[in-house]
């Protein structure tokens, strides 16, 4: 006898994996389908991943950008939700084995699609990982956010000048939007919050912040930025990270800078989560250099027609690794597998914009280059994008409170979630 559940006879008409934005998208929209679907997800949550770095910063709790999966889904009886792992996929039989807590079990499908997104990149450095801290996870979030308060409380309590500036310095390395934001937000948490000096640098290989906005918007944020104290360090890469010491090579190594912070946020890169891998292996589907199933216009993976892959693990036409694509495709999916358009029906992304928030009263916002704010205008902008696809009601509201708190007063109840400051732990 087996020591693990195979159910070789549990048949579900659709198998989605991975309950970020594409896969809740895609069982949302097959919630009326009357196709019977199991959503597998490893961590049972719908991470709300644009917000993590306001966990990380006490603005949010976490339970506001982690509402869980099945609660979300619980009025769409055709829809059960199963926490585990999926460890394999027969394509040919098309099965899946995933392995939860009452051990491993294989379930026969229809049609699966696989959302289980990205985590971090070291671009062959993985050893950066133990040395920085990333924002790909709530658990990276909350572990950022007990870092900062830990720093900071060692740095007001420190008579050591060294251990000071050690503990009030902080290097970001990525200037895309979740460094910007972080950066933005660590200089407004210290100064309005703590009241405390700090020393915060931005780095980035490329000669602008948020690269995907470019021009004006790309400027603007750098000012700002700027402005509140943070040094924006461009076409710099990183070469070492070692001892608390971020060592950069910059202008192609024209001259070496090196930066000394106990606390080191990388956010510089992203490759596929390790399913993408397994499905790869599963469909003879190619991936890029980041692990990115090389996904087939009409979504399906490989020469499988009924396996479908969407969001920050695929690579399709040059499509940016965003919730708004991941959403789109999730439905696109969905819509094909109960048949609302034909098989084969090629993706075509929708681009609605981009955004980013920098402090209280600055962001940026690009509209396909049609329309183009920044300032208050695009913060608010910014305000109601967020509020309106956050998932949940009381989440909506929570998060206005906390937002009226954090940016107009100088409150941040996310902190009282974390624990008490620990001064000697450091990453």
């Amino acid at each position: 006898m087996p020591d693990h559940a195979i159910d070789l006879a549990t048949t579900t008409d659709v198998v989605i994996v991975g309950s970020g934005f594409g896969g809740l998208a895609a069982a949302k929209r097959l919630g009326r389908s009357g196709l019977s679907v199991t959503l597998i997800t490893a961590n049972a949550q719908y991470l709300f991943q644009p917000l993590l770095y306001q966990v990380a910063t006490g603005i949010l709790d976490s339970a506001t950008v982690a509402p869980k999966a099945a609660d979300l889904l619980a009025r769409h009886q055709n829809i059960t939700v199963v926490e585990g792992t999926v460890v394999d996929v027969d394509a040919e039989a098309s099965t899946v084995t995933y392995v939860g807590a009452d051990g491993e079990h294989t379930l026969a499908f229809s049609s699966l699609i696989a959302a289980t997104g990205a985590s971090q990149s070291y671009f062959g450095r993985d050893d950066y990982a133990d040395r920085t801290f990333a924002l790909k996870s709530l658990e990276d979030a909350t572990a950022l956010r007990a870092q900062i308060l830990d720093r900071l409380e060692l740095a007001r309590t420190t008579t050591d000048p060294e251990v000071r500036a050690a503990a009030s310095s902080f290097v970001i390395v990525g200037a895309g939007a979740t460094g910007v934001e972080v950066a933005g937000q660590i200089a407004e948490v210290a100064r309005r919050h703590f009241k405390q000096e700090v020393s915060i640098t931005l780095v980035d290989g490329l000669p602008k912040v948020l690269p995907a906005f470019g021009g004006s918007l790309s400027d603007y944020a750098a000012r700002t930025l700027r402005k509140h104290g943070v040094e924006v360090v461009l076409n710099s890469l990183v070469t070492d990270i070692s001892d608390g010491v971020v060592t950069v090579a910059v202008d192609k190594g024209a001259q070496t800078r090196s930066f000394r912070a106990d606390t080191i946020v990388w956010s510089a890169g992203v490759r596929a989560a390790d399913f993408a891998e397994i499905l790869a292996k599963a469909t003879g589907c190619e991936t890029d250099r980041a692990g990115r199933l090389l996904i087939n216009p009409d979504l399906t993976v490989g020469g499988v027609a009924t396996i479908y892959a969407i969001g920050d693990m695929t690579s399709l036409k040059g499509y940016p690794g965003q919730s708004p694509v991941a959403m789109q495709q999730g439905r696109h999916a969905a819509d094909i597998v109960a048949r609302k358009k034909l098989p084969g029906t090629e993706f075509k992304y929708f681009d609605k914009g981009s955004m980013a928030i920098i402090n209280t009263g600055s962001a940026v916002v690009n509209v396909r280059d049609l329309i183009k704010m920044n300032g208050l205008p695009a913060f608010g902008a910014w305000l109601a994008v967020h509020v309106y696809y956050l998932a949940g009601f009381s989440n909506q509201l929570t998060a206005i409170a906390r937002w009226l708190g954090s940016f107009i007063g100088r409150d941040r109840r996310g902190f009282d979630e974390a624990q008490a400051p620990k001064v000697e732990a450091t990453r």
